[in-house]
C-alpha cells in the first residue's frame, strides 16, 4: 500500500484596495498614531469598503491557484477558518467552492477565532490523507471591521481585514507536517467575545446584545506570552527538533511586543520572526496565511526548500496552537 505525505504545495492572499493608517483613525476617535504604535507596532491596516468575507476568501484562493496553475476539479477540501463569517447558512467555504467551481470539493467553515488557521492546517492535512482527490484549499479570512465598535479605540485600532490561502498537495516520497500541539482553555473563553446574539422567541424577554468584539487585553496578553513559548517548545520535543534548527518563526501577527517577548523566552533572535502586523494589523485567522504567502513572494521562506518553520496562533476561545512544517 502506498504511504502519502502532504505538502504545502502554494499560497495566495488578498487585502482590500482600501488602507487606513493611524493617522486617520484619530480623526475617528481619541488616538494618536504614537499612542498605537507604541503599544501595539500597527501603523496601518486594510479596510473593507464592502467586500464580505466570502469575497476576500475566493480572491486568496484563485491567488494561490494562479500561481501553480491547479486542477480545480481535483480539488477534494474546502475549509475556511473565520469568526466573521458573511451569515451563518451558507457557510463562507460554500461560497468559496461554488465560485471556483470546485465542483469535487467538500467545504466547511472552522471558527477559532485567530487560532483559525493553524487548526485549519491540522485538520486539512488529516483528512486530505484519507481522501480520493490530491489537493486541499485552507483559507483563513476575515472582516474584522464588521465586528468592531468604532467608538472603542481599545480594540478598533487592532484589527484589519484580509485574506490568505494555502493548497496542500497529498504526494509520495514528501511530507511537510511534522508535528503539532493544540489546546483550548475554554473556562478563559470570556476574556474574547464577538458575534453574540441574544435569544429570540416568544417565551423569553429579547436581551439586546450589539454583538461587538470585547476583549480583556490585558488577560489575552499575559496567557499568550506564558502559553506560546512552552507550545513552541512542546511541539518542537514532539518532532525531535532543535530549536536552533528553526529558520523562521511565524506568530499570529496580534501585537509586535507579544512576539519579541516570545522571541526573548526562547532565547531566539528577533530576525528569526517574521512580522508584518505593522502594514496589515491583525487580521485574526488570515494573518498566519498572509504572512507566510508574504515571506515565500519576498523570498524569505522557500518552497520545496526544506527550510523548518513554526507555525503559531492564539485567540479566542481560548484556543492557542503550534505546527513544526517542513517546507
Amino acid at each position: 500500500m502506498k504511504t502519502f505525505g502532504v505538502t504545502i504545495h502554494s499560497t495566495g492572499k488578498y487585502v482590500p484596495d482600501n488602507s487606513v493608517y493611524n493617522e486617520t483613525l484619530t480623526q475617528w476617535m481619541d488616538t494618536s498614531d504614537e499612542w498605537i504604535r507604541k503599544r501595539t507596532g500597527i501603523k496601518k491596516r486594510y479596510l473593507s469598503k464592502g467586500e464580505d468575507t466570502s469575497d476576500l476568501c475566493i480572491k486568496a484562493s484563485l491567488d494561490a491557484l494562479n500561481k501553480r496553475r491547479i486542477d480545480i476539479s481535483q480539488i477534494g477540501l474546502v475549509i475556511v477558518a473565520t469568526m466573521t463569517p458573511d451569515s451563518q447558512s451558507p457557510s463562507v467555504s460554500s461560497k468559496v467552492q461554488a465560485a471556483l467551481k470546485a465542483n469535487n470539493a467538500m467545504a466547511f467553515d472552522l471558527s477559532a477565532a485567530c487560532s483559525g488557521f493553524v487548526y485549519g492546517l491540522s485538520a486539512a492535512e488529516k483528512m486530505l490523507r484519507h481522501m480520493d482527490h490530491p489537493y486541499a484549499l485552507v483559507i483563513g479570512g476575515e472582516v474584522m471591521s464588521k465586528t468592531l465598535d468604532w467608538n472603542d479605540r481599545k480594540t478598533s485600532v487592532l484589527f484589519g481585514d484580509g485574506a490568505g490561502a494555502v493548497i496542500l498537495k497529498k504526494e509520495s516520497g514528501a511530507e511537510s507536517f511534522i508535528a503539532e500541539d493544540l489546546h483550548t482553555d475554554g473556562e478563559k473563553g470570556h476574556a474574547l467575545v464577538s458575534g453574540e446574539q441574544a435569544v429570540r422567541n416568544p417565551l423569553c424577554e429579547m436581551n439586546v446584545k450589539d454583538g461587538f468584539l470585547v476583549m480583556d487585553g490585558r488577560a489575552i496578553f499575559n496567557f499568550v506570552t506564558k502559553s506560546i513559548p512552552k507550545s513552541i517548545e512542546q511541539v518542537l520535543k514532539k518532532g525531535s527538533a532543535d530549536i536552533i534548527d528553526v529558520d523562521y518563526f511565524l506568530l499570529h501577527q496580534a501585537n509586535a511586543r507579544i512576539i519579541e517577548i516570545v522571541s526573548k523566552k526562547l532565547d531566539r533572535p528577533l530576525s528569526k520572526f517574521l512580522m508584518n502586523i505593522e502594514n496589515y494589523g491583525n487580521t485574526s485567522a488570515a494573518s498566519l496565511p498572509i504572512l507566510l504567502d508574504e515571506s515565500i513572494e519576498n523570498g524569505t521562506i522557500k518552497l520545496n526548500s526544506g527550510q523548518t518553520i513554526v507555525l503559531s496562533a492564539f485567540g479566542g476561545g481560548l484556543t492557542w496552537g503550534t505546527l513544526l512544517i517542513k517546507i
